[in-house]
C-alpha cells in the first residue's frame, strides 16, 4: 500500500524510532511500512494518522495500491 509516512515523519522531525515509540511498534516496523513491505493494521494506521493530525486516507493511499484487497481476492476479482 502506498503511503506518505516517510514524508510526514520527516516533516514532523521524527525518526523512525521516535515514531515507533509513539505508536508502540519497533523502528523496523515503521521502516517496513514506509517501504511498503508491511501493511499496518487499521488500528496502527489510525494511531499513525493521529500523530500527524491527518485522516487515514491522507497517510495511506488505498486507491494507488496495486495489491488486491482481501475481499477482492476472496471474490476472485481480477
Amino acid at each position: 500500500m502506498k503511503n506518505k509516512l516517510k514524508e510526514l515523519r520527516e516533516y514532523f522531525g521524527l525518526t523512525q524510532e521516535q515514531l515507533g515509540n509513539l505508536v508502540g511498534v519497533s523502528r523496523q516496523a515503521i521502516n517496513s511500512i514506509e517501504t511498503e513491505k508491511f501493511e499496518p493494521s487499521i488500528w496502527l494506521a489510525y494511531d499513525i494518522s493521529k500523530i500527524f493530525h491527518r485522516s487515514i486516507e491522507e497517510v495511506f493511499l488505498f486507491e494507488q495500491s496495486e495489491r488486491k484487497s482481501r475481499s477482492q481476492q476472496s471474490r476472485g476479482v481480477v
